[in-house]
């Protein structure tokens, strides 16, 4: 059976970029039951309220739900349990460094499947302000009303 090519977005965490700033994204890897894997080919996962967190020197992701498979039997796993990711030594040790100094965090963006592997998109976040989710909200009205009108202008309906 040939191994599937491209990106299959399973779930993403649209809450994280409206409350935080994104500073640098890594692509890491999920230690999964095939119970987990089967739920996620089926498009079944939520990344409300997911961190990731150090512990004993690896990364853990806390606070996914994958819901159990629907055919799965006595050996189905537990919807939010703690999962490893997978990253090299080097990002790992890069990302602590980063959290431990400047208060950032360590936030799921995206789940999917890349090339028939399961993998997490997680940021390096730093958590935005009440005045910046209003001037990201004013910006995002603002290019949305230009682009509007040019639309409208490109079809000869404004002025």
């Amino acid at each position: 059976m040939p191994r599937e090519k491209g990106r299959k977005v399973v779930a993403s965490n649209r809450r994280a970029r409206h409350d935080y700033s994104v500073l640098d994204t890594y692509e890491a890897g999920m230690a999964l039951t095939g119970t987990e894997v089967k739920s996620l080919r089926a498009g079944r996962a939520s990344l409300v309220d997911a961190f990731a967190q150090e512990r004993d020197g690896e990364l853990f992701l806390h606070g996914m739900h994958i819901p159990e498979y629907v055919q799965g039997t006595w050996t189905n796993h537990e919807p939010r349990r703690t999962r490893k990711l997978l990253l090299k030594r080097l990002e790992i040790d890069r990302l602590l460094g980063k959290t431990r100094e400047d208060g950032l965090t360590l936030v799921p963006l995206q789940v999917y499947f890349s090339d028939g592997w399961a993998k997490v998109e997680i940021a390096l976040v730093k958590g935005k302000k009440a005045y910046d989710k209003r001037q990201d909200l004013a910006k995002r009205d603002a290019d949305r009303e230009i682009n509007r009108a040019l639309g409208r202008r490109s079809k000869g309906m404004g002025e």
